[in-house]
């Protein structure tokens, strides 16, 4: 999730203004309202005094990415791999015309 939806979602969580938050965490409004539109992202220190004012704490986890193995990143090399010699199968350019089966009860 990122910072934008996170400082959206705690003011309303805790039916606070803008201006309100703004005032209770020491900035502005319209600073504020950048934050959570994502046209500014806040340093780290900064998302925590904003949740603080709203009444959350920031909580930081750290995950392992899906590809941070070596094994992970060979297995996805080689599926983009299979996905090429598909994709290289196919004709690049079409026929001119078209041909398909005629319908059951149609004449052409």
């Amino acid at each position: 999730m990122d910072s934008a939806t996170v400082l959206r979602r705690a003011r309303l969580r805790r039916g606070l203004s803008l201006r309100v938050l703004a005032e209770r965490a020491g900035t502005s409004h319209a600073t504020l309202a950048a934050y959570e539109a994502g046209r500014v992202v806040p340093r780290v220190d900064t998302l925590a005094r904003i949740l603080d004012a709203a009444g959350y704490s920031a909580r930081i986890d750290v995950a392992p990415r899906p590809d941070a193995t070596d094994e992970a990143r060979r297995a996805k090399g080689e599926e983009l791999r299979e996905a090429l010699e598909l994709a290289a199968m196919f004709p690049a350019r079409h026929a001119p015309t078209l041909t398909y089966p005629p319908f059951p009860g149609r004449r052409p």
